[in-house]
């Protein structure tokens, strides 16, 4: 693998300034009102490279950025050459190094995954040669010290026994449900969205006034959850159709075909295998009906404590969000149900 290497020094104090403005704003926005703690343990550990808050010892005017390929990023490593970051052209997703915890949902699953990445959204899409953009060093430096819950700490606010949280008198994180039950009594209804959650209207620029049921409040389906997270929780652009266009759009399989980001595992039609394509924070879509149509998503959490490749997502079965292997394992590579069903993923 073909890559270049380059020192780049701290940008200057006027720059910073400039810029300021965009870093707090950037900063806020993570994790808006996540200072309740949510269903995952957090530990510190003897063998973590970060200092106590996440930042890396080493002075910022020795951080390196190399060039990677395949698909085309920037790693951002220290002095000693541990990796800080990872930013991917075309994606706002963001993985940065800090304090080492262990994601856990005990009543769902004896296993455990224990990570020291943590995932932030960028203020704009990343591109080559972008730590060199006037935004981007005042940005990094608070996001580096940071302790704003980040993408999984928001996501795990949704797990079952969730405690609830309110802002302005509206709850926007607690214990969700898949759905209400279907009148026949078998299964439960899709088509959650996220303000069926919060029990509001909502108005999208592409379709309009969507109104909420009040049957479907407290609900979040797979495409649903993950707009809750990252859209109104974290203020990506979402989108109330399924069609081409800027934003997050509804379904899980316009999501896959249409949403923002970078595909990083292709889909070919039949069962993926590209684990080491993944990054934690990536978007993972299933077919698990016969239609042909990528009908279930999650989110990759990484490796857990059994040497599987674990992920989160709403389902019916388990009635919410789940790392969990009720009604079908969390994983991706056991043969199971949502791992034979697994065939493309995206990266934000």
């Amino acid at each position: 693998m073909h890559h270049s290497t380059k020192r780049h020094p701290r940008a200057g104090r006027s720059r910073q300034l400039r810029s300021v403005a965009v870093a707090l704003a950037a900063v806020l926005g993570l994790g808006a009102c996540a200072t309740d703690p949510a269903a995952l343990h957090v530990s510190d550990s003897a063998h973590n490279t970060t200092g106590a808050e996440g930042v890396s010892d080493a002075p910022a005017a020795e951080l390196v950025y190399e060039r990677l390929s395949d698909p085309p990023r920037t790693v951002v490593k220290d002095g000693s050459g541990q990796v800080v970051a990872t930013f991917t052209d075309g994606a706002r997703t963001v993985v940065v190094t800090g304090p080492e915890r262990t994601f856990e949902e005990p009543t769902a699953t004896e296993a455990t995954v224990t990570t020291t990445n943590w995932v932030r959204l960028a203020p704009r899409e990343w591109s080559k040669g972008a730590e060199r953009d006037d935004w981007f060093q005042p940005w990094f430096d608070a996001i580096r010290q940071s302790k704003a819950k980040d993408v999984l700490g928001i996501a795990f606010e949704y797990v079952q026994g969730a405690p609830d949280g309110k802002k302005d008198g509206l709850r926007i994180k607690g214990d969700a449900s898949f759905g209400p039950p279907n009148k026949t009594g078998s299964g439960r209804l899709e088509a959650n969205d996220f303000y069926d959650y919060l029990g509001i209207d909502w108005r999208f620029p592409d379709v309009g006034l969507e109104r909420a049921e009040a049957r479907r409040y407290g609900s979040l389906d797979c495409s649903g959850y993950w707009r809750m997270v990252l859209g109104y929780r974290m203020g990506l652009k979402l989108r109330g159709s399924n069609d081409a266009g800027p934003g997050l759009p509804r379904r899980a399989y316009a999501i896959a075909k249409h949403g923002p980001g970078v595909v990083v595992v292709p889909d070919k039609g039949r069962t993926a295998t590209d684990y080491d394509a993944l990054q934690i924070g990536d978007l993972v879509f299933f077919q698990t009906e016969n239609g042909g149509v990528l009908d279930h998503m999650g989110m990759y959490l990484g490796i857990d404590s059994f040497g599987r490749h674990r992920f989160l997502s709403s389902r019916a079965g388990a009635n919410g969000p789940t790392m969990g292997d009720i009604m079908g394992t969390s994983v991706l590579d056991d043969d199971g149900f949502y791992s034979r069903g697994w065939y493309t993923a995206r990266r934000l």
